[in-house]
């Protein structure tokens, strides 16, 4: 079994990584500390891709910003500041679909093959109820769409694929330290066993959806 990690020095990617590595998965990553791949860059993530071959059983995207390294989430939508939003969707929706363009080529057209990426409930339009967030809530919004999209597309050439976004709960690690507050969190490693234990039990019915980390349906 093969494996792309995309985002692998991540706390939820790196946590992946190595247990598929543990499980006998050939594994390969890619991450901007560690390859230069700057998912807000369309010209790093064509020329990084198109020298990967597949196919893969399984793309996992784990790549993500809550806000830019100089400022935070807002708010209030006074908050907002146009530079710190194009950044957050570059590195969160757009990105991922400029990964997502390259999926048809390093996926089997022939046997089941997933697509995931990290999406967060708080971009679930249905279930916001205390607004704030304005950045990040929307680029998850658009991910989820863009994840939608490609399922249908993918499922039109790959029949047996399956395109989902997954909520991991919220992770302790750097990303969230300065954020959870009194939300629970649970380690990387738990995490990243919840989100693959969801990617085992998922069928092509079901792709293009949006799934917690139980494997639990969340509202769009």
């Amino acid at each position: 079994m093969r494996a792309l990690i995309i985002g692998a020095t991540g706390g939820i990617g790196a946590a992946v990584t190595v247990q598929l590595r543990e499980e006998g998965w050939d594994v390969a990553t890619l991450s901007r500390s560690e390859d230069g791949f700057d998912v807000g860059n369309a010209g790093s993530v064509d020329k990084t891709l198109d020298r990967i071959a597949g196919p893969f059983d399984l793309i996992f995207i784990t790549v993500g910003i809550l806000a830019p390294l100089w400022g935070s989430p807002e708010k209030a939508l006074s908050a907002i500041k146009p530079d710190d939003m194009a950044r957050v969707f570059a590195v969160n929706t757009i990105g991922p679909a400029l990964i997502l363009s390259h999926a048809g080529r390093l996926l089997s057209k022939d046997k089941r093959g997933v697509v995931a990426t990290l999406s967060a409930r708080v971009g679930s339009i249905g279930d916001n109820r205390i607004g704030g967030w304005h950045s990040y809530r929307a680029s998850k919004a658009a991910l989820n769409q863009i994840i939608h999209g490609a399922a249908i597309e993918l499922g039109r050439s790959h029949k047996k694929s399956i395109c989902v976004a997954l909520h991991p709960g919220t992770v302790a690690t750097p990303f969230t330290a300065n954020y959870a507050g009194r939300h629970k969190t649970v380690p990387a490693t738990e995490a990243a066993a919840n989100l693959l234990n969801v990617i085992a039990e998922l069928t092509p019915k079901q792709s293009g959806g949006f799934f917690d980390y139980a494997g639990h349906e969340v509202p769009w």
